[in-house]
């Protein structure tokens, strides 16, 4: 009976470890990633910017990907949408309040199949000091490539929608016919590179 009770205790570890040895760690490249947004201004045209530094990981195993999970943060001090006063105006506390809160955060909690390439990743976005639940739709990962110094990259991109005021940037002006100089929703895009990291050494 203990040798039955060892065989199988074995048989599990080694199941395990395949499962694991499976789900690969690729890290974010910020050289070659960007979160990007938009917005309507004085109701009728739009505003874009982008923040320049994304960075985080994500375990991955292509043969399952619901199993996949990403952590991302954004550093807010990067903030560009080509007009400085309007980025350090966005960087004060009428809106990002970069002194207070320097990153937003996502961390994955549910990743489901939305399509061939698809994914429907669930997680929770930090903001201003405010976690809310939001839902990205996800294109990728693509299939690994090799790059000319021998790193494996894969890509994804994703979308979502969020409304502003959920996360406390409330900030605006109303114009003279009554509408608003700031939208309310807001367009994000995300464009990320990932760089395979070295595998683990193996516990001693």
């Amino acid at each position: 009976m203990r040798h039955l009770l060892g065989a199988a205790l074995a048989a599990i570890f080694l199941l395990s470890g395949s499962a694991i040895a499976f789900a690969d760690t690729w890290n974010i490249d910020s050289s070659h990633s960007g979160a990007h947004f938009s917005v309507r201004h004085m109701m009728i045209s739009n505003v874009r910017g982008e923040f320049g530094k994304v960075s985080g990981s994500m375990t991955y195993d292509a043969a399952d990907p619901k199993k996949a999970s990403v952590e991302a943060t954004i550093d807010v001090s990067t903030i560009n949408t080509r007009e400085t006063k309007r980025d350090e105006h966005l960087k004060s506390p009428d809106f990002f309040d970069v002194a207070k809160f320097p990153t937003i955060t996502f961390k994955s909690r549910k990743v489901e199949a939305a399509g061939k390439g698809k994914l429907k990743v669930t997680g929770d976005l930090t903001m201003h000091g405010v976690t809310k639940e939001v839902k990205l739709e996800v294109e990728g990962p693509t299939a690994a490539i090799k790059d000319p110094w021998g790193m494996e990259r894969v890509a994804a991109s994703a979308t979502t929608k969020i409304n502003r005021k959920d996360f406390g940037l409330t900030w605006n002006k109303v114009l003279e016919t009554g509408g608003l100089a700031v939208g309310e929703e807001v367009s994000i895009s995300l464009d990320i590179e990932f760089t395979k990291a070295a595998p683990a050494a193996p516990a001693k």
